[in-house]
């Protein structure tokens, strides 16, 4: 009896440490900090050539405390062979490039999977912001691109901070709204190309290019295609009646960063035209001639801002 009860405590400590190992580890002296936490987890391998070769190893070493979201090597050689068409050594060489890709995986402060503030824009020392929701008991982020990555080991504690480990790398915006807007008008399945056009005929690129950010809520073709019969005019005279359309545009635009689950319920939102509308529990705006529209998709993330998408254009006073 005490051979086996020795037995399956020394069973025990080897399967902790493996999983010490496995998650990074420790050292008689606590946990390593996140540089060196990366450099010993086999894993993250790729992670840890990449933040030497952008020089971020003295940042990541300071005191904190960071949250960093790490990209497992097959996340890496993913983005590698799939997307960027690179390979690792030309990677690793464009250090602009790295360092705007590292530092959009790192928090400046210290946030445990369960305190992640789920479905609000998460600004990041990159300077640019992604999303993040519960999924299966785990977190999925939503990129700047749109692109989603899973976290599949959460909490790995580190001397100055936490890593939580995911399946993709984060990529930070590389669209402001308009471009945004551009680049789906232009999909195998088009939804903005009327209200592109209506964005250059009022003289708004610009506008709507800028710092921001800007919440747009954005009226797909269909919709445009609706105003038309319902104002009984055709989309060259809208085009053309340049005071009429920055109005209506500019009633679609509210100033600052409004995810879905920010949307004050019920509330007034003011806009960038300077009248309101309101959003109720079912995400139907009433505008201010008390048409309904309804919102039909949400956080679509641009590096200025976010847009959602809706089924009816609306309508500011007359």
């Amino acid at each position: 009896m005490q051979m086996s009860i020795r037995r399956w405590i020394a069973a025990l400590i080897t399967a902790s440490a493996a999983l010490l190992s496995a998650c990074g580890g420790s050292d008689d002296h606590g946990p390593l900090d996140i540089v060196s936490l990366a450099k010993s987890n086999s894993n993250l391998s790729i992670l840890a050539e990449a933040i030497q070769a952008a020089d971020l190893e003295k940042t990541l070493r300071a005191a904190g405390p960071f949250t960093v979201f790490a990209p497992t090597n097959q996340a890496f050689e993913n983005l590698l062979q799939n997307e960027l068409k690179v390979s690792k050594t030309e990677l690793l060489a464009n250090k602009t490039l790295l360092t705007s890709v590292l530092t959009y995986h790192v928090l400046g402060t210290k946030v445990m999977s369960g305190d992640v503030p789920l479905g609000q824009p998460i600004t990041t020392l990159q300077k640019g912001f992604f999303k993040a929701e519960a999924a299966g008991g785990s977190l999925k982020i939503t990129d700047g691109r749109n692109r989603s990555s899973n976290v599949v080991t959460a909490n790995v504690a580190a001397q100055n901070g936490v890593v939580h480990i995911i399946d993709k790398v984060l990529l930070p915006a590389d669209k402001n709204v308009v471009q945004t807007a551009i680049a789906l008008s232009k999909s195998a399945q088009p939804e903005f190309g009327i209200l592109v056009e209506a964005v250059v005929a009022a003289g708004l690129v610009e506008t709507l290019s800028g710092t921001g950010p800007f919440t747009v809520f954005a009226p797909t073709d269909a919709a445009f295609v609706a105003l038309l019969e319902e104002l009984k005019i055709s989309k060259e005279a809208l085009l053309a009646d340049k005071s009429l359309l920055t109005k209506v545009l500019t009633y679609h635009v509210v100033p600052g960063l409004v995810l879905k689950a920010q949307v004050p319920v019920g509330r007034a939102i003011t806009t960038v035209q300077g009248e309101s509308f309101t959003v109720n529990a079912a995400l139907a705006i009433t505008d201010q001639r008390a048409r309904s529209a309804k919102i039909t998709g949400t956080d679509v993330l641009a590096s200025n801002g976010v847009i959602h998408v809706i089924d009816k254009v609306i309508l500011p006073k007359p």
